[in-house]
C-alpha cells in the first residue's frame, strides 16, 4: 500500500488574518476559498506540491461539536495547544526571516535541537502552533 499526506486541517477564526499568514507570509497557493452559511474553508498548499494542502477550517463547521466543545477549542486555540503543523525548508534562516517581518507571533527563533534538526517555531492568527524544520 502507498499512501500520501493529502490533506491536514487547521483551524482558523478569521479568514482574512489567515489568508494573509499563509498566502502572503508563508507563501502558499490558494487552491480553494469556499463560504457556506457565514463560514469559509481556504485551502492552501506550497507552490510545485499539488498534492499536498492545508485545509483551514473554522472550528464551530462540525454539527456534532457541543457549546461547551466549542468554548474549549476556542480557549485551546487561544493558548495556542489546539492545533499545529510542521513545516521544512532549505533555507530555515530566509523562512524566519520573511515570517518575523510579516509579524508572526515568534515562539522560538531558529535553534539546534538534540535531535538532528534546527527549527523554529511560530503561531498562526488563529494561535496554531507552526514549527519549521530545516534537516541537517
Amino acid at each position: 500500500m502507498n499512501l500520501t499526506i493529502h490533506a491536514s486541517f487547521l483551524p482558523h477564526d478569521d479568514p482574512e488574518a489567515a489568508l494573509a499568514f499563509y498566502r502572503d507570509a508563508l507563501g502558499f497557493e490558494v487552491r480553494n476559498d469556499v463560504g457556506y452559511d457565514g463560514m469559509r474553508w481556504i485551502t492552501v498548499g506550497p507552490s510545485g506540491q499539488p498534492g499536498t494542502s492545508i485545509v483551514l477550517t473554522p472550528p464551530s463547521a462540525d454539527p456534532g461539536v457541543t457549546d461547551d466543545e466549542r468554548r474549549v477549542i476556542t480557549e485551546m486555540m487561544a493558548k495556542g495547544t489546539y492545533a499545529g503543523i510542521v513545516l521544512a525548508t532549505a533555507d530555515l534562516d530566509g523562512a524566519f526571516e520573511r515570517l518575523q517581518a510579516g509579524d508572526a507571533e515568534v515562539v522560538q527563533e531558529p535553534t539546534d535541537q538534540p535531535y538532528g534538526v534546527r527549527d523554529f517555531a511560530v503561531r498562526d492568527p488563529a494561535g496554531n502552533l507552526i514549527r519549521v524544520q530545516q534537516p541537517r
